[in-house]
């Protein structure tokens, strides 16, 4: 087999084998697995590097070489901050990367890279089957590990609140009341064009800015953030695959909440609010209008990203579900 290493910014001939590899293999976080996710990163955050992406009897390789140095070179998934998403999709995945490593060896003699793999499950098949392809040939280290934490949408929306506990749903009853009799509405947008999907983000970047990340200036309308999520939603407009609800008063966006589709699975992404509303649980309302509206169309569960980390203890309260993914680095001996 070839070792294919794309220029950045070439087409991506395999997209749709990736978008299925990625949403029918058990990923932690099908979404970020997919090339919405993973081509955006490269889009706004890396496009120099070249790209090893194969696609092969339902399995998908999607890595990014990363060369600090002529002596220190890496394949690493294409997302490689956060590393929600897992470059190695399908059932043999693994051995289609055992395949490439005599080009990998060709390509980059005398040096081998050493290799990054994220979105691992301890729980999964994938760890048990990199042990018994390269144990004999490489060393395991764990780099990082994370919890993500998600919700089942079985039973609509009636089903979803019955599963968050009677304090979160008595207050949600009591803001949504306050919020009507402030005359607020929430409004829906589901782009199919890439003109549509930029008009709906100059408005998201509006109430961004009146948000307390915008004021700030620590928010999405920051570089290469700002990069990021314009790709995202250019990307996803192109298969229907972005839900925006916005929050409005008097003919006003005052709040955004967006993600994205993967399949049945929807993965949550940006929400802010003007900072003027702040009083209101703006925020919390918008997550319910979203799973309301995702559980309409029949969506299957709604993933919220990691638990942990700054201000993210939020997310507790509207899941029950969690799933550990882990990086691990492969190096040869």
């Amino acid at each position: 087999m070839e070792l294919k290493l794309y220029p950045p910014r070439s087409p991506v001939a395999q997209r749709e084998a990736w978008i299925r590899a990625a949403v029918t293999t058990g990923q932690g976080d099908p979404f970020c697995c997919a090339p919405e996710w993973q081509m955006s990163y490269h889009e706004a955050f890396n496009p120099g590097r070249r790209l090893l992406i194969e696609a092969s009897g339902g399995n998908v390789l999607a890595f990014a070489e990363h060369a600090p140095s002529p002596d220190e070179i890496f394949l690493t998934p294409i997302e490689a901050h956060w590393c929600f998403g897992c470059p190695l999709l399908g059932h043999d995945a693994v051995p289609l990367f055992e395949e490439l490593l005599p080009e990998i060896e060709r390509r980059y003699a005398p040096r081998f890279p050493r290799i990054v793999i994220s979105g691992v499950r301890p729980d999964g098949p994938l760890p048990a089957r990199l042990i018994r392809a390269f144990a004999d040939r490489f060393d395991f280290y764990l780099l990082a590990s994370s919890e993500q934490c998600g919700a089942s949408l079985e039973g609509g929306l009636d089903g979803f609140l019955s599963r968050r506990s009677a304090n979160h749903r008595k207050k949600l009853r009591k803001q949504r009341k306050r919020t009507q009799e402030q005359g607020v509405t929430f409004e829906r947008h589901a782009p199919v064009a890439e003109s549509e999907a930029a008009e709906v983000y100059a408005r998201m970047l509006d109430v961004e800015s009146r948000s307390w990340k915008g004021i700030g200036r620590c928010g999405m309308a920051e570089t290469p953030a700002l990069e990021f999520y314009d790709a995202m939603m250019r990307r996803l407009a192109l298969l229907n695959g972005s839900r925006i609800i916005f929050a409005r008063r008097d003919g006003r966006d005052i709040g955004f909440i967006f993600g994205g589709l993967a399949g049945a699975v929807y993965r949550g992404q940006q929400f802010s609010y003007d900072d003027e509303w702040k009083e209101f649980s703006i925020g919390n309302l918008m997550q319910v209008e979203q799973v309301g509206w995702l559980c309409e169309e029949g969506a299957a569960r709604y993933d919220m990203g990691p638990l942990s980390g700054p201000k993210m203890g939020y997310k507790s309260h509207w899941t029950e579900n969690r799933v550990r993914i882990e990086t691990w680095a492969l190096i040869r001996r």
